[in-house]
């Protein structure tokens, strides 16, 4: 099957280096409509769906493979390397939420892949571990509740989470679009996804990340909170973290401005 038709990838912009853009559960490639835009003049992008989401190929989602996220990680890989011309300068993954930890697994299998890694509000682990001080922002039980809400009635669920993950009071219209995103999803996809989401924990392995990273933390996140941040920050080696206010966990469409700030300082930092 061919990649770009499996991820309905698209690549626009120009510039001596790449922009991968890698989006979060629920959603699909046009959530980046807000920020993908201001690096076009100076990178080239490139866009695509995760398999399950938005215009990828749904005959392609296969349970085994997207058990774990590493069915993911090995679905970036393989965009990066479908991409002309990819290889012939650096290439940059921008990735929000748990597609940061796919990134991460496909940066430590590939350590060639990418110059840099820029998580936007990312998580290793959703759960809280008591025994170690660990706070991921869920119980066990949270988690639970939430996959049996989403088994009961998935669209209610949507609904009702879509806005309070996407935060940005002042912003109505954006819980709507994550809400309409949200139901778009075949509710099986979503809940397999949510799965691989919610339960995973890259805690482990977060010390072998040899790729310099930026983590932009929002200010308020319930899916994400402050100490994750903290935490990401002390465990990857060669990575630096940007606080950017704003309240949800969807910084790119809800402070798109002040995410491209924190990732343009952190690439010009580069010097690529």
């Amino acid at each position: 099957m061919h990649i770009h038709r499996r991820n309905n990838v698209r690549v626009a912009g120009e510039g001596p280096a790449t922009l991968v853009f890698a989006h979060g559960f629920g959603c699909d490639q046009t959530m980046w409509r807000y920020l993908e835009p201001q690096f076009r003049q100076h990178y080239r992008t490139v866009l695509f769906d995760l398999v399950g989401s938005g215009r990828s190929d749904l005959d392609a989602y296969d349970m085994r493979r997207y058990a774990t996220l590493d069915g993911y990680a090995d679905d970036l890989r393989e965009v990066v390397d479908s991409v002309p011309g990819a290889g012939d300068g650096p290439v940059i993954c921008i990735s929000h939420s748990v597609s940061a930890m796919s990134t991460l697994l496909a940066t430590i299998a590939a350590p060639g892949l990418f110059a840099a890694q820029v998580m936007l509000a990312p998580s290793p682990c959703y759960i809280d571990e008591p025994a170690t001080g660990y706070r991921g922002g869920f119980t066990r039980a949270d988690i639970d509740d939430l996959l049996r809400a989403m088994d009961s009635n998935y669209l209610g669920w949507s609904g009702t989470m879509a806005p309070a993950i996407m935060g940005a009071p002042g912003q109505p219209a954006l819980g709507e679009d994550l809400a309409r995103s949200f139901c778009r999803t075949d509710p099986a996809i979503a809940r397999h996804f949510a799965q691989a989401t919610f339960l995973s924990d890259h805690r482990a392995i977060l010390p072998r990340n040899t790729t310099p990273a930026l983590i932009v933390q929002c200010s308020d996140d319930f899916i994400a909170p402050v100490p994750v941040g903290a935490y990401l920050r002390e465990m990857l080696p060669r990575s630096s973290l940007q606080v950017v206010e704003n309240l949800g966990h969807c910084p790119h469409m809800s402070a798109p401005d002040a995410s491209y700030r924190a990732i343009r300082g952190f690439l010009d930092g580069l010097r690529l």
